[in-house]
């Protein structure tokens, strides 16, 4: 496994991260020791970092990580959680709600600190309350020890450097984006270089776009338009047709970005954990990519957007 720094944290996180939000039965049906096999499966491989949220399995994600974690070197893995976005469709981004959520998190996971807190879906939020008050909520913890580091999260893109820039120099030290740097979709891309000039950490989440790019199809939770699904399909079947699993092609293409720190993937199952992992340890295929994309020209950049009006991204479609 290879490792990047993330930003200006200090911290070196593996260039493909685990995503738990499989954890805890919201996708498939529930099974706690496959789900801390799964954990486990992802450390052994040298995955170091691990994505979180309270709102996951309303907590219990976090809960099996605690389990998964009880015999496990502190110094072997990076958590990251969030705050203000819990179960069902509650968002809080007050600074009590903040303190309060950070307890649940370290007691469910059995750890005193938290490696990076990140606001949850910044996109349902008044923006002017993540500068003015949940910000400022999550430095006072910082300095507290509480949360080594402060991340914010969001669908939509053009929230991220507005909010970074009024929050102020070293407020804010990491993002995670997703659907935005995936084989039909590179827009996070035009972000990276502002992004590296105030020192952010970037983590690139969901790769297969939550099973868009492969032969399942994407979770229906989101509202994906029918032309990027379609095109995305016929992506899929030629990569069958070519005997390659289109998986491989679209974690070799996300984590070859040198400015992307960890590309996120979830699972529950230890043997695709092993079969990504394998794939991120391959050399990237640059004549199947450049097929792959090709069929996905048409749609190259088409989205979709979420959250309070005032924050979605135009569409492109």
């Amino acid at each position: 496994m290879n490792y990047r720094q993330l930003g200006r944290t200090g911290l070196n996180v593996s260039i493909l991260g685990y995503g738990a939000s499989w954890l805890g039965g919201v996708f498939r049906a529930a099974d706690d020791s496959r789900d801390i096999r799964a954990v486990h499966t992802a450390l052994d491989l040298g995955i170091n970092f691990i994505d979180v949220a309270p709102c996951y399995s309303e907590g219990r994600s976090e809960e099996i990580l605690g389990r998964a974690f009880r015999d496990i070197p502190r110094e072997r893995f990076v958590v990251a959680t969030k705050i203000g976005s819990y179960c069902p469709d509650i968002f809080d981004y007050s600074a009590a709600r903040v303190v309060r959520s950070v307890d649940e998190s370290c007691a469910r996971m059995g750890l005193e600190t938290i490696d990076v807190l990140q606001v949850h879906a910044m996109e349902y939020a008044d923006l002017n309350q993540i500068v003015n008050e949940t910000l400022p909520a999550m430095v006072k913890l910082r300095d507290a020890g509480r949360i080594r580091h402060v991340g914010l999260t969001g669908l939509p893109l053009k929230n991220f450097i507005p909010v970074i820039d009024q929050a102020g120099p070293g407020v804010v030290e990491t993002m995670i984006s997703f659907f935005h740097y995936e084989l039909n979709n590179t827009s996070l891309d035009s972000l990276l270089p502002d992004l590296k000039k105030r020192g952010i950490g970037v983590i690139n989440a969901a790769p297969t776009g939550m099973g868009l790019l492969t032969d399942h199809g994407p979770y229906k939770k989101w509202p994906i338009p029918q032309p990027i699904i379609d095109n995305c399909r016929r992506a899929a079947a030629f990569c069958r047709e070519q005997g390659v699993d289109i998986i491989k092609i679209a974690v070799q293409f996300a984590i070859n970005h040198p400015g992307i720190a960890t590309t996120v993937m979830g699972s529950m199952n230890p043997d695709h954990i092993r079969k990504n992992v394998s794939y991120a340890e391959e050399p990237i295929d640059f004549e199947m990519t450049a097929r792959v994309l090709e069929i996905l020209r048409p749609i190259r950049g088409h989205n979709f957007t979420r959250g309070r009006p005032e924050n979605r991204d135009p569409i492109i479609a």
